[in-house]
C-alpha cells in the first residue's frame, strides 16, 4: 500500500510530476495492501497459461488444414491431450504454486521487493531483466540436469517428458515437486538484484511466454526470438523432448551456452550434422518433418 493520500503528496515525494505509468499505479495500487499486490502472480501466470498457447493449440485440432511448420508432424495432439494437459497443470498451479506464493511474502519482502514510486525506467528493468533470465537459465541448466538422474527422472520430470512432441500447455506441465523446484532458481534473480513489483510480476510473465514458446512445437518463420544471441528456441528444446528420458543434450531452458561449454549439446549438434549431410544427398528434397531435424533418428 502507497504511504501516499493524494496523487499531489506522491509527487511532492518523488519530487516532480507523476509519469502517466506511475498515475495509472498509484490509483491502482494506493488502496491495496502490498501483500495483495504479490498474490497477483498466481492469477496473471494462470491468465497467461490459458490464453499464450491457445492460438496454435486450435490450428494443430484443426486437422484439415497442413501444419508445414509443426517440428513433429506426425504427431497430432487429440482434445483429450490438451484437456487433460490444461486441466492437471491448473490444479497444480492453484493447488501447490498458489499456496507457496501466499507463504512466501516474508521472503519477498525480505529481499526488497517494493511497490512505491518512482517506477523503474524502461532501462532499468530491461537490465534487471537480462539478470535474471542470465542467473535463471544457469541454475536451472544444474537442476534440470539433476532432473535427469535415475531416481530424480523416475519420480519427478518423467511426468513432463510424457509429451515427447510437446505443445504449448505442457510447458508448465509437471510434477507438483518439479514446479516448486524450478521455482527457486526464477526467484534467485529476484533476490540477488531486487526489482519493483511490476517488474517482478512482468519476469514471471515473460519467463513463462518463453517457456510456452519453446514448447509449442511449432518452428514458425516470423518468429523474432531467432533474432535473441544464443536463444536456444522451440527446435532446440523440441529436440530434447524427443529424444526422452535418456536424453543428455539440450537442458539449457533459454540460452544455449550452457550446454555448449559443458559439452550437453554434442547430441544435438551431430543431429544437425547428420541432417545437413543427408539434405546434400538428397538434394534438398527431403520432407517437411525430416526437415526440422526429428526424422532419422534419435542421438542423446
Amino acid at each position: 500500500m502507497l504511504p501516499y493520500a493524494t496523487a499531489a503528496e506522491a509527487e511532492a515525494a518523488v519530487g516532480r510530476g507523476l509519469t502517466w505509468a506511475e498515475a495509472a499505479w498509484f490509483r491502482y495500487s494506493a488502496s491495496i495492501p502490498d501483500y495483495c499486490l504479490y498474490c497477483h502472480n498466481v492469477p496473471i501466470l494462470l491468465l497467461v497459461y490459458t490464453l499464450a498457447p491457445l492460438p496454435l493449440a486450435l490450428l494443430e485440432l484443426r486437422r484439415h488444414l497442413p501444419l508445414p511448420h509443426k517440428l513433429q508432424p506426425g504427431v497430432l495432439h487429440p482434445p483429450a491431450a490438451f484437456l487433460r494437459c490444461y486441466a492437471a497443470t491448473a490444479r497444480v498451479l492453484l493447488l501447490a504454486v498458489g499456496p507457496v506464493q501466499l507463504a512466501s511474502f516474508p521472503a519477498v519482502r525480505a529481499v526488497g521487493i517494493r511497490t512505491g514510486l518512482p517506477l523503474p525506467s524502461a532501462g532499468e528493468t530491461a537490465a534487471q531483466v537480462a539478470v535474471y533470465l542470465l542467473v535463471e537459465d544457469y541454475l536451472g541448466y544444474w537442476i534440470h540436469r539433476l532432473l535427469h538422474t535415475p531416481w530424480a527422472y523416475h519420480h519427478i520430470h518423467r511426468v513432463h517428458h510424457e509429451f515427447t512432441a510437446p505443445m504449448g500447455y505442457a510447458a508448465p506441465y509437471a510434477h507438483w515437486a518439479e514446479i516448486l523446484i524450478l521455482g527457486f532458481p526464477a526467484f534467485a534473480g529476484p533476490a540477488i538484484v531486487p526489482c519493483h513489483m511490476t517488474t517482478f510480476w512482468l519476469w514471471f510473465v515473460l519467463r513463462h511466454l518463453e517457456a510456452i514458446h519453446i514448447h509449442s512445437g511449432f518452428k514458425l518463420p516470423f518468429d523474432p526470438t531467432k533474432y535473441i544471441p544464443l536463444y536456444g528456441g522451440v527446435e532446440y528444446h523440441d529436440y530434447h523432448h524427443f529424444v526422452g528420458g535418456h536424453s543428455q543434450s539440450n537442458f539449457s531452458s533459454v540460452f544455449t551456452f550452457c550446454d555448449y561449454i559443458y559439452g550437453t549439446d554434442r547430441g544435438y549438434r551431430y543431429h544437425k550434422a547428420s541432417l545437413s549431410k543427408l539434405k546434400e544427398m538428397a538434394g534438398n528434397h527431403v520432407e517437411k518433418g525430416d526437415e526440422n531435424g526429428f526424422g532419422n533418428g534419435k542421438q542423446d
